[in-house]
């Protein structure tokens, strides 16, 4: 009999670092959660981070905190929904609807907080230039096996988030934030390390899937990693806590299949990139009023306001007051098709044998895809997008070629850092490099991740410079 997950264990709320402390109900964890997450310096730089569309002087066009509040927005929404209907069909106690919705707004609020400055393209810039560093392994970079090396190669914000929420904010050390079991279980998206995650994609290629289509036999936790080797005990104590469903990958290494309200976390940010990036790609002049509207349109089941309505309906209304109109209809109908699809797919989800993506697997499902692909030909190409890549490029690598020295000077002093040159102690100074915890070649490269990957666009440029002698 397949193995199913409960929710008596799932909405789990103690906290890792204060087992059995009783919660104040007037104020319980997944509320101050919420709380600690929203007041944290990583949450707070999110508002000078890069969400899809470059920073610059319009008001209306969202960046990363902005992005992050409403995904938790939507996803306090459709914990709502999904926590009354298990209330119905008795899988929860009557009053625990609150409990789900306010752990997926705590865990949404959370899902881009490891997400490094200029978007997604700061990813992919990490990780070459450790790729880059690797190819000629010497000073910190040296006796890194390959496992761990995919860490910094495969850089990913979700893991950093991880390790973030987990280890370097609030209570630094093996507690962070010390956020509750089930606030952690919700944000994990990829409840594995990088070579759990690489060995299962090569176990698909090697039994003859083209490298191409390996995602499209993967389990959706499978496609990144979530978490290092550094914090892997970590999360096994969560995951033992919440009652995941754990797995022996190849090597030995233990993995867990997801918790059920990952995926309504992940849906309301799909639904909020999907259908606020065509806001914002119309508020910047990348799409037109009519594009727009059609697919917002598309979206909306009763459309008595919108295409049908007299002409009288919009004459006082401007064309962006009649796109945020549009928009806010379309969410509330992507809300309504998630939480059936979350229905039709329940015991799936409850087995962790579930592998797709509720907004896909969805009535809406077509309609979404549209979507991507007019962004993906008109938003993600627009020229004024492709310039801000190619100047974060530049940044981040002069970054990290800047304060590399810095700890390979570290290494020499025998991890030290009261015993570093003067240039480098001057840099440490200059730019506010976090020598704690530093004892190991694999250390001193997370605390290298660390800091590139927590500043803001603004301070990368201005980091650049300084190291660069601009």
């Amino acid at each position: 009999m397949a193995q199913r997950m409960n929710w008596q264990s799932l909405l789990n709320t103690e906290r890792p670092g204060k087992p059995g402390q009783a919660e104040d109900p007037g104020r319980p964890n997944y509320t101050q959660d919420a709380d600690r997450i929203t007041f944290s310096a990583p949450f707070r730089r999110l508002a000078n981070k890069t969400q899809v569309h470059p920073l610059y002087a319009n008001d209306h066009l969202r960046h990363r905190m902005i992005h992050s509040s409403e995904v938790a927005s939507v996803g306090r929404n459709l914990g709502m929904q999904v926590g009354h209907w298990l209330e119905q069909q008795k899988e929860i106690a009557p009053g625990e609807a609150h409990k789900v919705a306010g752990i997926i707004h705590a865990a949404a609020l959370a899902h881009d907080i490891g997400n490094p400055p200029f978007g997604h393209s700061g990813e992919a810039t990490i990780g070459a230039w450790f790729e880059r560093q690797f190819s000629k392994p010497e000073g910190v970079f040296a006796g890194i096996n390959k496992g761990r090396q995919q860490e910094f190669t495969k850089f990913e914000g979700n893991a950093q988030g991880y390790r973030i929420l987990t280890r370097l904010e609030m209570y630094r050390g093996d507690r962070g934030m010390d956020l509750s079991h089930a606030v952690i279980g919700a944000f994990t998206k990829y409840p594995m390390s990088a070579a759990t995650s690489a060995a299962i994609k090569a176990g698909i290629e090697a039994g003859g899937i083209p490298e191409k289509d390996v995602k499209k036999h993967l389990y959706a936790g499978a496609k990144k990693f979530g978490f290092f080797e550094s914090e892997r005990e970590i999360f096994a104590k969560t995951a033992r806590a919440l009652g995941l469903i754990e797995q022996d990958g190849s090597g030995g290494q233990k993995w867990w299949r997801r918790h059920p309200l990952v995926f309504l976390v992940e849906a309301a940010d799909d639904i909020c990139y999907n259908i606020v990036d065509l806001e914002d790609g119309f508020s910047a002049g990348d799409l037109t009023f009519s594009e727009v509207r059609g697919l917002l349109l598309d979206l909306i089941e009763d459309k008595r306001n919108t295409d049908n309505a007299p002409e009288e309906v919009y004459t006082d209304h401007t064309d962006y007051e009649q796109i945020s109109h549009l928009r806010a209809r379309a969410i509330g109908e992507s809300i309504r098709a998630c939480v059936a699809a979350f229905k039709a797919n329940y015991d799936a989800i409850m087995s962790g044998t579930y592998s797709g993506e509720l907004i896909d697997d969805s009535e809406l499902g077509t309609k979404f895809r549209a979507i991507r692909e007019l962004a993906g030909n008109q938003l993600f190409t627009a020229p004024r997008k492709t310039k801000l890549e190619v100047r974060g490029h530049n940044v981040i690598c002069a970054v990290l070629d800047g304060i590399l020295p810095a700890y390979n000077a570290l290494k020499a002093a025998g991890w030290n850092g009261g015993a570093l040159p003067g240039y480098e102690r001057q840099l440490v100074r200059a730019v506010g490099l976090d020598l704690r915890d530093i004892n190991s070649n694999y250390e001193a490269l997370h605390a290298m991740a660390d800091f590139v990957s927590g500043m803001t666009d603004r301070y990368a440029v201005e980091v650049a410079e300084l190291v660069s002698g601009r």
